[in-house]
């Protein structure tokens, strides 16, 4: 983990909160905290779902393996099932719709928001928020998910990394505190999009419904259609979820950082997660130059989204794609 130590902030101006340091815990709102509304604690109650009802099934899936195999037809569709809706959220929700790294077509902008609503990680809309929050602020206060939030000390950070992996979605402040209107107006202006939006749960289901018909087709049985549930419909859930959230953690607090950020600003690059998170911990590089459509820039730097947002391209179903510039790359190192 590591351990910044930043200059000491000038004096607060009498009446203001305390500039942040950059090693401190965050403030916490002032004022007594206000009881949930009943619309909150059902979204919280839906928020838990999503999150432990896919973690089960890994449960489930040692009692299915307890002397078998698993099968093949079950690995070609969780891995086909775990591209498509991955690339719905680093090529679809992150590169294109919140940082603007290419403009895609309009069937194709519709289609990655479908896929990326599919990985159960939210609305397209208030996902966009979010992340758009999230560098507005980040590692400050105001960033929704930073693992800074409780200090550099050992346990701050301990208690932080849980908060940014997957606590900040339970949290009161942070889990509302990205409105669409002022994060995402251009979303929210789009009729497409704010049908996607509103057909998030219907879409869950619909990732959870496609391999269950697709392993009954292929395997004929009960048994098949079940345990491509199992595999290309909860245990993918599950791992793109946590690759996603470990991002959010773990590319802040260990890898990395050949790129100047922002001040307070800790994004690493992260290697073991590249493959997984289809690029998308090669962090360090994003948060030096979010717009950029390619985040593994150095050789040997994987980056599946980078070759899918080629491809689009080259199909012509994107356009204004903004590729690494050699002496913008030069300008943010160190």
């Amino acid at each position: 983990m590591t351990t910044t130590t930043a200059p000491q902030a000038p004096p607060a101006r009498p009446g203001s909160p305390p500039a942040y340091d950059g090693t401190s815990p965050f403030p916490s709102p002032e004022g007594p905290p206000v009881p949930r509304t009943g619309a909150q604690r059902l979204q919280m109650l839906l928020t838990g779902t999503i999150v432990a009802f896919p973690l089960l099934a890994v449960v489930l899936a040692g009692w299915v393996l307890w002397g078998r195999l698993l099968g093949p037809a079950d690995l070609l569709i969780a891995v086909a099932f775990y591209i498509l809706t991955g690339l719905g959220v680093t090529a679809g929700f992150h590169r294109g719709l919140t940082h603007r790294s290419f403009t895609a077509a309009r069937p194709l902008r519709l289609a990655l928001g479908v896929a990326g609503s599919m990985s159960f990680q939210g609305d397209v809309i208030g996902w966009v928020a979010t992340h758009r929050r999230h560098h507005a602020f980040t590692d400050r206060p105001g960033d929704p998910h930073s693992p800074f939030r409780y200090g550099t000390s050992l346990r701050g950070q301990l208690r932080g990394l849980a908060h940014a992996h997957v606590g900040w979605l339970f949290h009161r402040e942070t889990s509302t505190s990205a409105p669409a209107e002022r994060y995402a107006p251009d979303l929210l202006a789009d009729r497409g999009l704010r049908t996607v939006s509103r057909a998030f749960p219907a879409l869950c289901v619909l990732s959870l419904a496609l391999p269950f018909a697709i392993g009954w087709g292929v395997g004929g049985t009960l048994n098949g259609a079940l345990t491509a549930l199992l595999w290309a419909g909860l245990v993918r859930i599950a791992l793109l979820q946590h690759v996603t959230w470990s991002v959010n953690s773990l590319c802040h607090m260990v890898g990395t950082r050949p790129f100047r950020t922002r001040r307070h600003d800790r994004a690493t690059n992260l290697w073991p997660l590249a493959l997984l998170s289809f690029g998308e911990s090669w962090h360090n590089l994003h948060h030096a130059d979010p717009t950029c459509a390619r985040h593994g820039v150095d050789r040997g730097q994987l980056d599946p989204t980078a070759a899918a947002i080629r491809l689009f391209e080259r199909l012509g179903w994107a356009t204004d794609v903004r590729w690494p510039v050699p002496a913008r790359l030069d300008h943010c190192r160190k």
